[in-house]
């Protein structure tokens, strides 16, 4: 068992998502790898409200008991696999406003994207990292990206190619270097 921690954060509650089939394979394929002890995030599990607290996260003064626990959570990890929908054009409401609840709880840790979409959601990948940026969460280059079109079947049961699986592995293994050394970073 690995001292490395990741989370694979679902990062879509909307009814009837796509997100939650794309994780579970994200999650699978991470739980054959020995380099890191990988962990379902469903935010549909830590129910936030729109950004409550009156100081800025920077400061770290967490006012909410949601806040709070949603912080340990957080804390807890290395590194993480955001999974994200596109919607338009962005990444979704509840996944900005979650990584909008914390600061410190993501610095010097990794994180790699992968999305889904009509156009495989690119777009929420470009904006993750932007604000990934700021959080001082170093993103890997890899990511993976699936067509509402070619990996799903009438755009709601997952059936991605053959050729995400050497994608996904080249994810892992990125994510799982830059995790390991950032995490002599924090200690």
């Amino acid at each position: 068992m690995s001292d490395l921690k990741l989370a694979i954060v679902l990062g879509s509650t909307r009814p009837g998502r796509n997100g939650a089939a794309v994780a579970d394979w994200v999650l699978t394929r991470a739980k054959e790898r020995t380099g890191a002890d990988y962990e379902l995030v469903d935010l549909l599990d830590h129910p936030l409200p729109h950004l409550d607290e009156p100081i800025p996260a920077s400061a770290g003064k967490y006012a909410g008991e949601h806040t709070k626990a949603w912080a340990a959570t957080i804390a807890r990890f290395d590194g993480f696999v955001f999974v994200t929908p596109e919607y338009n054009h962005s990444t979704s409401a509840v996944l900005k406003n979650a990584i909008d609840y914390l600061y410190r709880e993501w610095n010097n840790k990794a994180a790699a994207f992968v999305s889904y979409g009509s156009l495989g959601g690119a777009r929420a990948i470009e904006h993750l990292r932007a604000i990934c940026s700021e959080l001082q969460l170093a993103h890997v280059r890899q990511q993976l990206s699936f067509s509402l079109v070619n990996d799903f079947r009438n755009h709601t049961t997952f059936t991605p190619a053959p050729a995400h699986d050497q994608a996904a592995t080249i994810l892992f293994d990125q994510l799982e270097s830059w995790a390991g050394a950032l995490k002599t970073v924090r200690n």
